[in-house]
């Protein structure tokens, strides 16, 4: 995380470590646990992304304090035996995801209008 000299302030965009990126993306599906979230990211990356259990839990950490991720009831099915916590997506996460995707998608543009990329049939 950055700091500028004059502030302790961290803003959203500091958070947004590839891994913290994944977090969020596997949570626009809805609420899931640690190892829910874990699972997802690993599937969805091939396993090129592999989150250890303190990358994963700081990172959630860091989202809940700047508000981009709280905390969700655990579903009714697994209330009875379960201690995982649940977390989900808030507004504000969902709108710095948007914005980062956005940006992202900007030099993914750039890159296949100078024809660093191939066109993959994207207008």
């Amino acid at each position: 995380m950055k700091k500028t000299p004059t502030s302790s302030k961290v803003t959203p965009r500091d958070l947004l470590t590839p891994a913290v990126l994944q977090i969020l993306l596997s949570l626009t599906a809805g609420s899931r646990h640690g190892y829910g979230i874990k699972r997802d990211v690993e599937d969805r990356t091939g396993g090129t992304l592999k989150l250890g259990p303190g990358t994963l839990y700081e990172a959630i950490h860091r989202l809940l304090q700047a508000g981009l991720v709280d905390h969700a009831k655990t579903p009714p099915a697994v209330q009875a035996g379960g201690r995982r916590k649940y977390y989900r997506l808030t507004g504000a996460g969902r709108k710095v995801l948007l914005e980062e995707l956005e940006r992202l998608d900007e030099i993914v543009s750039f890159a296949r209008r100078s024809d660093l990329l191939p066109d993959r049939g994207r207008p």
